[in-house]
């Protein structure tokens, strides 16, 4: 596998925790799994192993490689001072590193390289996202005598990102002009190292079901509906899955009481740490108010514009909000703002934590997942896994995991919402409250929603 991330060595978002998991998750059935990522800033993990060298363009340069074995998964990490020795994975300052298509092209080629000299049979090659995209194109171009018959898997974790570039990269990347045509890597006079991955792969998965259908259309194709649909038959939606070994609540190390469906008292005490930590009243009084958390990148993808428009009616709920993540400077001010406004009922870390993450989702009585599209989510599963009921909008793997709540009944596992829009939010998050409001008086729903 290829990748740009895995958890715990380097973690943006959801596509680290799958890159960690998906290999464990084969180990145990019996195969033998090696990931490659780069070696960033501050990884010091896994012992020196023989370098590589790395034709890209009409350069050569050297990889140093280093490997650590864990739970029957190899990572490699392919080191280069000049590429991966900076503050940030992808970019700073709200933009990407312009030299990033060199940057990942360069990881391509060298997990290549290090695969085609390690001596291994390889049955498969499954590279992920954009950042892998030209890994399948490599193989095929460049790497026929020594992976020769070896089938790519190509994944999709979200088709918004997309890896285009200027078409002079072609040639700067050692790539032949002949890739610039529709059947290849061009995209509307530019290239694409995503459209890359897809084309060249003898397998393309994306990571729910529902995902795999919707990309298939106008709406949430990004331009790439036509592509997709070309590809269709070799097309499937395999939804994705959360470690069960780190998210565990009776045995999570960062909550400060363990707890389960069947033992929720637990998350009184998660409760409360979370209201303190992030500097919100927590007296009994606070305590007995539903507490809302949010976990994510501040996108307009994740519903961040929707929460913008009702920035007078958030506070006027009786809850409390608490929001971990980072992104777009306009969201991560307008929270600042708000919770400025409203310091006892609205706070807000930004970056990311993943024991603070823990605790939200341990500690929280409602999660918050208003996305415009969500390829698949995690933290929805999380959520459930951890007994805090996900509010989510119905879209992608998001419809795929949450079953919207029937109070008559007790069945459902959270609360949905069809529409994108404010209006449709703030009802479903009044609906909510209103039945945690039930639970107080009657204490059924959430023992219902746990299990």
């Amino acid at each position: 596998m290829v990748a740009s991330e895995a958890a715990p060595f380097a973690k943006t978002g959801g596509l680290a925790d799958v890159v960690r998991a998906l290999p464990r998750a084969l180990a145990r059935l019996g195969h033998c799994v090696d990931v490659v990522i780069p070696r960033y800033r501050g990884i010091e993990a896994g012992e020196p192993m023989a370098p590589v060298t790395v034709p890209l363009g009409g350069q050569v340069a050297e990889a140093t490689i280093h490997a650590v074995a864990d739970a029957g998964v190899r990572t490699i990490f392919v080191g280069h001072p000049g590429y991966f020795d900076r503050d940030h994975v992808y970019g700073a300052a709200g933009r990407d590193y312009p030299d990033n298509p060199e940057r990942f092209a360069f990881l391509s080629r060298a997990a290549l390289e290090w695969a085609a000299s390690s001596g291994e049979r390889y049955d498969a090659v499954h590279a992920h996202d954009w950042q892998a995209g030209l890994v399948p194109v490599l193989a095929r171009q460049f790497m026929a005598h020594a992976l020769r018959g070896v089938p790519a898997v190509f994944t999709i974790h979200n088709l918004a990102y997309q890896g285009v570039f200027d078409a002079s990269w072609l040639l700067r990347l050692g790539l032949g002009w002949e890739l610039m045509n529709v059947n290849a890597l061009e995209y509307w006079n530019r290239i694409s190292l995503l459209k890359g991955g897809i084309v060249f792969s003898r397998l393309i998965t994306t990571v729910s079901p529902r995902y795999a259908r919707e990309i298939q259309t106008p709406e949430y194709g990004f331009g790439f509906d036509g592509i997709l649909r070309s590809r269709s038959a070799d097309l499937v939606g395999i939804l994705n899955g959360i470690d069960y070994d780190l998210w565990d609540p009776a045995r999570d190390p960062y909550l400060p009481e363990s707890f389960d469906a069947s033992r929720l008292e637990g998350k009184a005490a998660a409760k409360r740490m979370v209201l303190e930590m992030f500097g919100l009243p927590a007296d009994e009084k606070a305590r007995k108010r539903p507490l809302v958390g949010m976990i994510s990148r501040l996108v307009d993808q994740k519903g961040f514009d929707l929460l913008a428009e009702l920035s007078d009616e958030l506070p006027q709920l009786d809850a409390s909000f608490v929001l971990l993540g980072a992104g777009e400077l306009r969201y991560e001010d307008f929270w600042r703002a708000l919770a400025a406004r409203h310091p006892e009922r609205v706070a807000a870390k930004f970056g990311y934590d993943e024991a603070m993450a823990h605790r939200i989702e341990g500690g929280a009585d409602l999660f918050l997942m208003p996305s415009r599209f969500e390829p698949c989510g995690l933290n929805q599963m999380y959520s459930l896994r951890y007994g805090t009921v996900p509010l989510v909008r119905a879209t992608g793997g998001l419809r795929d995991t949450v079953r919207n709540v029937d109070p008559a009944t007790g069945s459902g596992t959270g609360f949905t919402f069809d529409e994108y829009s404010s209006q449709a939010l703030l009802t479903t998050l009044r609906r909510a409250l209103g039945v945690w409001v039930a639970w107080w008086l009657g204490g059924w729903v959430v023992s219902n929603l746990a299990t």
